[in-house]
């Protein structure tokens, strides 16, 4: 049974704010540098183990915060050295991370969300409730803890990040965004932003709002099919936010931050595996710089949609390479485990 409390935690805080906490409290204002370290930088999941304040700060800290650290509650391995992650959190709520081997680049798949509030049909995590956002630290802690893994089990640190776990990235915004700047913070994990990417399934006013920002780092579109009737029935945001939206909120994207973007985009059989539907997408692709990222279809329980023949996925990459257009193929990898792109959705049950 978990025990809750009313102390707040301790990294819903800025820096900042502690300093204004210590001076009220007639502690030096030094004092936040040093916790705001521990707890982010150095990941301390106890004040006890601040060894460089008092013990009498400590025990002071303690009566005041608690740290909100989640836990390793299961990991499996596929055969081809993926691992699954499922990640308690201090509510008792799951989510899902998974750790990517490739050669020397170690790629880290977070969640930030606890299920999901959209409806992909081709996403076992759109299959869950949507229970919660997570926070900043919550977000932060899966890559420290995917990181050790990768060190632990491969000896590398991780190289990359992507937001493409459960959850829609652009629906948690602020929170996704104050777990990036901790993440790429000297104060943090000092990681560059431009080895994360974030993967949402479409939404136009948070794609400008991001070039707003000037994010640094990556961004790729959930597309699917560039055929605003299929995509409507494959993913029901596109309904509010049509292709042709899409399309202008990233040119403005693309005006304001000069990243270019990748398009994901996972051939069905019979659905979307025509020269047809590769035509459509070569002509969303003249918006503006981009790539696209050709992913095998991770089968879910029903098996509603399959992977589309090889014969049919080579002919759709020969159309769009024609056409200029840079075309990476993104084989799975984890799907022995449901680890694999679309297949996270806890089979653990959870409580709301």
């Amino acid at each position: 049974m978990i025990v809750r409390t009313e102390k707040p935690n301790i990294r819903g805080f800025s820096k900042d704010q502690l300093k204004a906490f210590f001076v009220e409290k007639g502690e030096k204002a030094f004092r936040a540098d040093q916790v705001y370290q521990w707890v982010w930088q150095k990941s301390a999941a106890s004040f006890q183990e601040m060894t460089n304040i008092s013990k009498e700060l400590r025990t002071f800290l303690e009566q005041h915060f608690e740290i909100h650290k989640i836990k390793i509650a299961s990991s499996q391995r596929s055969k081809d050295g993926t691992i699954k992650v499922a990640f308690e959190l201090h509510d008792g709520k799951l989510v899902e991370g998974v750790l990517i081997p490739a050669g020397d680049r170690m790629t880290a798949c977070i969640s930030s969300q606890v299920g999901c509030s959209l409806d992909c049909k081709f996403c076992a995590t759109a299959r869950l409730k949507m229970m919660r956002n997570l926070t900043p630290d919550e977000i932060y802690d899966q890559v420290v803890a995917i990181n050790k893994l990768a060190i632990d089990t491969y000896g590398i640190p991780l190289t990359n990040i992507v937001y493409m776990g459960m959850g829609e990235p652009l629906l948690n915004y602020k929170n996704v965004m104050t777990s990036i700047q901790m993440i790429t913070s000297p104060e943090g994990l000092g990681m560059s932003p431009r080895r994360i990417t974030l993967s949402t399934s479409g939404i136009a006013k948070m794609i400008r709002k991001m070039g707003d920002d000037q994010v640094k780092f990556n961004l790729a579109l959930s597309l699917h099919v560039a055929n605003n009737e299929k995509r409507t029935r494959l993913m029901s945001i596109n309904q509010s936010n049509p292709l042709e939206e899409l399309a202008d909120a990233l040119k403005y994207f693309y005006e304001k931050t000069g990243t270019r973007v990748t398009y994901e985009y996972i051939i069905f059989r019979d659905f979307n595996d025509e020269i047809q539907d590769a035509r459509e997408l070569a002509e969303f692709c003249k918006h503006i710089p981009c790539k696209v990222n050709i992913i095998e279809y991770n089968p879910i329980d029903d098996g509603f949609f399959q992977q589309a023949s090889k014969q049919k996925t080579d002919a759709f990459i020969r159309f769009l390479e024609s056409k200029g257009i840079i075309v990476n193929v993104r084989r799975s990898r984890g799907k022995d485990i449901d680890a694999a792109c679309g297949q996270l959705a806890n089979k653990v049950v959870q409580q709301a």
